[in-house]
């Protein structure tokens, strides 16, 4: 069984919108994949204010910035449909971009009709991937799992840097995953007071002094104590994370921050005995984040090449489409802590 789909991806850190053409192919049980496209698409200034802001705007609005999401997402998907002379295209899969994430109260919001994508495009759409699993008492979070599992087995873990940190792994027969600590959605939002949009190669942090009180608060916050599943959003940094920062200078808060994250992620992998971890993630490429992480900890951490640092995500949307398409099960609830495995997504 050979299908072609195409995977869209918005991450909480507003990096821009990714897009991935894949084909995948199941052998004797057996999936395989292959990227024949790739490309992210940087947010205007004007987008990313109105995701960013997203949060902020009446049940009117929102609904509102839906539509309109939905159907910017399917003329970008078109463009680059168009640009790459692309065809066979079974599926478009959408992520959509998260405004609300609070599955202790049974929902989530992800944004980008996916209706308005397929009238764009006049392709089968598959979305709102997150919303069924929440509603079985799962934290329709992390997702990407099934796609660790049936397309990465050959790592003892696969670790993603994005604006959350998150891993999944192997445990008594079963896949789990969980949310590390937050990343990218800190740190880019300190470098912008340096009139940058990311700290490269981790330059600014490493120019920083620890604040050990700061990292000691940090370090103690309740959601690391939680046994998994346990999945974070936008609304936990705006009250635990980012009133922290009014106390210390923007460059040490930096410092401090990306110690925090090393010591948060290295304390998973060392007490699960993780051998080799495959990284992935704008994050992977701070490279000062990396090496703190790899004083912290034996076991190998492995970067692959750009395209799957960059796309893998996008490449486990389009495979979770794919699934979709098929009836099979594209939700691991050992993952999640759902109720059951299942199939997630609507389709249109």
């Amino acid at each position: 069984m050979i299908s072609q789909a195409i995977g869209l991806m918005s991450g909480t850190s507003l990096d821009g919108l990714d897009i991935c053409f894949a084909r995948f192919e199941k052998s004797e049980q057996v999936w395989s994949f292959e990227i024949l496209k790739s490309e992210t698409i940087p947010y205007p200034d004007s987008w990313e204010n109105k995701l960013r802001n997203a949060i902020y705007l009446s049940a009117e609005e929102l609904l509102e910035l839906h539509s309109e999401y939905g159907f910017y997402l399917g003329r970008q998907v078109q463009e680059f449909i168009q640009k790459n002379k692309l065809s066979h295209i079974d599926l478009i899969s959408s992520h959509g971009h998260t405004v609300f994430h609070q599955p202790q109260k049974k929902f989530t919001l992800q944004i980008g009709d996916g209706r308005a994508i397929k009238l764009e495009t006049g392709i089968p759409v598959v979305y709102d991937f997150r919303s069924q699993d929440v509603l079985l008492g799962g934290n329709g979070a992390p997702l990407v799992p099934i796609g660790d599992e049936l397309l990465f087995s050959q790592y003892d873990a696969c670790l993603n840097l994005g604006g959350f940190s998150n891993i999944s792994l192997k445990a008594n027969g079963k896949r789990i995953a969980f949310d590390i600590a937050p990343v990218n959605i800190v740190l880019n939002r300190l470098a912008q007071q340096f009139n940058k949009s990311f700290d490269e190669n981790g330059e600014l942090a490493g120019k920083g002094k620890i604040n050990t009180s700061i990292l000691n608060i940090l370090n103690s916050l309740d959601f690391y104590k939680h046994s998994r599943p346990k999945s974070l959003g936008i609304e936990w940094c705006n009250t635990y994370i980012f009133p922290l920062i009014e106390n210390i200078e923007y460059i040490d808060f930096m410092a401090t921050f990306t110690e925090h994250i090393s010591q948060q992620i290295s304390r998973v992998i060392n007490e699960n005995n993780l051998k080799n971890i495959l990284f992935t993630g704008g994050g992977t490429y701070n490279s000062f984040l990396i090496e703190k992480i790899r004083e912290k900890t034996r076991a190998e951490i492995i970067i692959p090449e750009p395209g799957i640092i960059d796309y893998k995500e996008a490449l486990i949307f389009a495979f979770m489409g794919v699934l979709r398409l098929n009836n099979e099960i594209n939700v691991f609830s050992s993952a999640t802590g759902s109720s059951k495995d299942h199939c997630s997504g609507i389709m249109v």
